[in-house]
């Protein structure tokens, strides 16, 4: 009769084992499954909210751009492009299809002079400030008693 250790967790015996197989199923799966967002960067000038997000290989009649109650909605496709040769693909990494990002934006914005520019994959968006956000600089004087 063969002995076999008892092991009464399994798995969760060596929680590092559980964890290194749980990375490696998420590493190792077809990225194609998994929802694409764009990543994106926040500036804040003086003047404006600077919003920039990365979307190579994103047609600009695929990105929509709204803003309503107070949030900015980021919308768009990027497409797969299945080629016609006999060619196949031996590795697919990057993820396609459609992506949403929502983000609030502050009452110190003015949504009527928002700019948006499309240059080599980058998107901006330029929020600028109102009147009233912006810093001033008040002098105080100095009264001798």
């Amino acid at each position: 009769m063969p002995i076999i250790k008892y092991t009464p967790f399994g798995e969760l015996a060596d929680p590092f084992r559980f964890f290194d197989s749980t990375v490696n199923r998420l590493l190792n799966e077809p990225q194609a499954t998994r929802p694409w967002m764009p990543s994106v960067d926040i500036l804040e000038t003086e003047n404006e909210l600077v919003l920039k997000a990365d979307v190579p290989d994103v047609e600009l009649k695929d990105i929509d751009i709204q803003i309503e109650n107070g949030t900015l909605s980021l919308k768009g496709q990027r497409k797969f492009e299945k080629t016609d040769d006999k060619a196949g693909y031996h590795r697919i990494e990057r993820s396609y299809g459609s992506f949403e990002r929502f983000f609030t934006l502050p009452d110190t914005l003015d949504p009527e002079n928002v700019k948006a520019d499309y240059k080599n994959g980058v998107l901006t968006v330029t929020l600028p400030k109102k009147e009233v956000a912006k810093p001033r600089q008040i002098k105080v004087a100095i009264s001798n008693n």
